[in-house]
């Protein structure tokens, strides 16, 4: 199958990598740097599902001739990345693996030809450097919308799943990208912020928030890594000292390896990163106090570089 992965980055690395190794023909674009170094080194793959080096097409944008494409590029780069390559790729099945809630209809205003179908990645994954990409927690991929396609795909590639309910199922995986905030603003892993009490309680008023918002919107949430509907419910009741043991669950799950999170690594990277459509998503969906300190902090660590200390983060959330 000849495949194009639009933004090889650490999700797109990952999956290009790993199609790569399954035998398909792929495609991926990327710039700078990272556009260089896989052309010259191939992609390297290391982590949870192996090593290896793929000796993928590399280029700005992809060529005609395609059967599917995947688009993983960030949330506030969809809409352009996707028009800058719609003359080869508008008609064809796409599957956009994004966080927050708008990449579908973003790929369907882009591209009003194609079968748009969303993907949620549970699995965990670093762009280490240029050219390289690892894997730091392995977890399933979940599919919706127009998703055959890409189920047979996938298949034996890494794990996915198919679902209906997909917009529950974006707002399950908000509910774990809460992770991603604190990270990017005091740079510490995810593993250091719920180790650290007072960050652990930040962290779990930002969850419940969101969860409330969420039912609020009227959503049925979707069991991803073991947040049921009726889970995320009874921890939007608990007590605050009570609800403290859902990122403690999160943060066993990822292991020893430390993860700094998708936004502390595009602040390293000196990228703005999707903030705005993470704990952003919650803030425009209703009201969401904590959530919009913290989008305002890592607007600020974008800005000025500089990390927020635990006490800072204490006061400006509470």
């Amino acid at each position: 199958m000849r495949v194009g992965v639009i933004g090889a980055g650490a999700v797109g690395g990952v999956i290009a990598a790993l199609l790569d190794r399954a035998g398909h023909d792929v495609t991926v674009t990327a710039r700078g740097e990272h556009l260089a170094a896989i052309r010259a080194d191939g992609l390297r793959l290391s982590g949870h599902w192996g090593s290896h080096t793929a000796r993928v097409d590399a280029a700005e944008t992809l060529p005609a001739g395609l059967d599917l494409v995947i688009a993983t590029t960030k949330a506030q780069d969809a809409a352009a990345a996707l028009s800058a390559n719609a003359a080869a790729v508008d008609g064809l099945p796409v599957l956009v693996v994004q966080n927050g809630l708008e990449g579908m209809a973003v790929a369907s205003a882009a591209l009003p030809h194609s079968p748009i179908a969303g993907g949620l990645a549970l699995f965990a994954a670093s762009y280490l450097s240029p050219g390289t990409v690892s894997i730091t927690t392995a977890a399933h991929t979940y599919l919706g919308g127009e998703a055959a396609p890409f189920a047979k795909l996938l298949d034996g590639v890494l794990p996915v799943t198919v679902i209906e309910n997909f917009a529950g199922a974006q707002w399950t995986k908000l509910i774990v990208n809460q992770l991603n905030a604190l990270p990017a603003i005091t740079g510490l892993s995810v593993q250091e912020v719920v180790s650290d009490p007072d960050l652990r309680r930040v962290l779990t008023a930002s969850m419940r928030e969101a969860v409330r918002v969420g039912i609020a919107n009227g959503v049925r949430f979707v069991d991803l890594q073991g947040l049921s509907d009726a889970r995320l419910r009874l921890f939007a009741r608990l007590p605050l000292r009570l609800g403290e043991r859902l990122p403690w669950r999160f943060r066993r799950a990822l292991g020893p390896t430390p993860n700094p999170g998708s936004t502390l690594q595009s602040i390293r990277r000196g990228q703005p990163t999707e903030i705005d459509y993470l704990n952003g998503a919650i803030v425009a969906a209703g009201h969401a106090p904590v959530n919009a300190a913290l989008v305002s902090m890592v607007h600020t660590v974008e800005r000025t570089g500089v990390f927020f200390t635990v006490d800072e983060v204490v006061a400006r959330t509470t």
